[in-house]
């Protein structure tokens, strides 16, 4: 029976810190409404660019590549951030843990090198 009460109450914790994410953000931008000043004028809604008048359409179109080499950098620089802990704790991980980081690895060279033959890292 104490075994079911210590589960219980580990599922209390995290409901009550799901609960205090999502009502403690709401309550936020519900204050912040309230108690800003609320004055709206036409000149606040216009478009704004170093105080002079737009001259052309704000909306320019970008080379999709751009975005997904974006996407790639992303991808890598997150990729690194998981071989940091790993070598930090390498002594105590052992050989298994070396073997799933190599295969992990590979697997990211394997992406890079696909990346690389679809020309995807050429900027321009």
């Amino acid at each position: 029976m104490e075994l079911w009460n210590l589960y219980q109450n580990n599922y209390l914790i995290v409901f009550v810190f799901l609960c205090l994410g999502v009502i403690l953000p709401v309550v936020a931008l519900f204050l912040g409404k309230l108690l800003r000043p609320y004055k709206p004028y036409d000149t606040k809604y216009t478009t704004y660019e170093s105080g002079i008048e737009p001259f052309h359409d704000s909306r320019v179109q970008f080379n999709v590549r751009y975005y997904i080499f974006a996407l790639m950098f992303v991808i890598f620089d997150v990729e690194t951030v998981f071989l940091y802990p790993w070598a930090v704790a390498y002594e105590k991980l052992g050989i298994f843990a070396l073997i799933e980081m190599l295969i992990f690895v590979f697997m990211l060279v394997i992406g890079l090198v696909y990346a690389w033959k679809k020309k995807v890292l050429k900027w321009i």
